[in-house]
């Protein structure tokens, strides 16, 4: 299987009268997650649409296999319920917003279709259900699986999970299994979220990369997961 490689080297996304995000430095191979940590804000975002080719950054860059094109990274990282920008609306039903992201990965969005997507994963209760009330553990996987099945994904960006509340868990394995599958995964979660994801006593030993903090230029080394 051809691996890739998502790397960023000391981007920075200029604002007044503060920087959207410090620079940061960060890398990620095909079957491997990482985890960026910071303090809530638009870094988060600003960070999730650099990686993407979304947003144009100030110094630094973004390669994919050495590649700098922003096209490459359109089509070949994936956003996922990133706050403001692929965040779906909260009070539209389940089933709209499954059909909507399943548009965008070019499946069908039949009223049938998306009902049966839904009973396949024991979740067809929850159609008519508004997306504020669907659990985080629930919404995530949902909405990560949905995202990594679009034409030509390689890596996925999971945005700040960890603001829906619930056990952090279940969003890292959820990283940890989409990395098996052979996906670059990085997640980014808030220093609060981190830090209990990482001093947890189910957590020891930690042996994936410690988290890179958002706004540091210090790149990590990683370990395959696959």
């Amino acid at each position: 299987m051809t691996r890739h490689e998502l790397r960023a080297v000391g981007i920075r996304v200029d604002a007044r009268p503060v920087p959207l995000l410090e620079p940061t430095t960060l890398a990620v191979r095909s079957g491997e997650r990482l985890l960026v940590a910071g303090e809530p804000g638009h870094g988060h975002t600003a960070l999730a649409l650099a990686l993407a080719g979304r947003l144009k950054v100030d110094a630094g860059s973004v390669e994919l296999d050495g590649e700098r094109s922003g096209r490459r990274l359109r089509r070949s990282v994936a956003l996922v319920d990133v706050p403001g920008v692929s965040e779906p609306d909260d009070v539209l039903p389940l089933r709209t917003v499954v059909a909507e992201e399943l548009a965008m990965a070019g499946r069908s969005t039949r009223r049938g279709a998306v009902q049966a997507f839904l009973d396949e994963r024991g979740i067809g209760h929850l159609a008519h259900a508004q997306l504020e009330a669907v659990p985080a553990n629930v919404r995530t996987p949902l909405l990560t699986e949905i995202a990594a099945s679009r034409p030509g994904v390689l890596a996925l960006v999971l945005t700040v999970p960890d603001r829906f509340g619930g056990d952090p868990r279940s969003w890292w394995e959820l990283a940890g299994e989409f990395a098996a599958a052979g996906y670059a995964v990085v997640v980014t979660c808030t220093d609060a979220g981190a830090y209990q994801l990482t001093t947890a006593e189910w957590a020891h030993p930690w042996t994936d990369p410690r988290p890179v903090a958002l706004g540091s230029a210090a790149l990590d080394t990683k370990e395959s997961l696959a």
